[in-house]
């Protein structure tokens, strides 16, 4: 009689249900994420095109080029300010220091 309550191939019946269901439902899951990240790739025309004409060919000649177009004998190495410090009074000392050196030069 017990064993008429509990039919053993009910058990396997639910067990490969899970496991097929499971199967389709993760492919699908996974195939929306997939997709998901197709449209999120895709750029606008118009910022496409802007970002293709700056990925324009860079050689080395053409960096050096710049570079020595740069003034660097009146550049100076500006620090600034630590995490510790008050930047609000770092900014005014730079000010101040700044409207000096043009009093000065004028």
């Amino acid at each position: 009689m017990h064993y008429e309550l509990f039919h053993p191939y009910s058990l396997m019946y639910k067990l490969m249900l899970l496991i097929v269901g499971g199967s389709f439902g993760l492919r699908e899951f996974t195939q929306i994420r997939y997709d998901a990240q197709k449209i999120k790739k895709k750029l606008d025309p118009v910022l496409e095109a802007r970002i293709s004409a700056q990925k324009q060919k860079v050689t080395l000649e053409m960096e050096y080029e710049k570079s020595k177009e740069l003034n660097l004998e009146d550049w100076r190495n500006i620090w600034g300010p630590r995490p510790w410090e008050d930047s609000r009074q770092y900014q005014e000392q730079q000010r101040s220091q700044q409207a000096a050196k043009q009093g000065r030069e004028l």
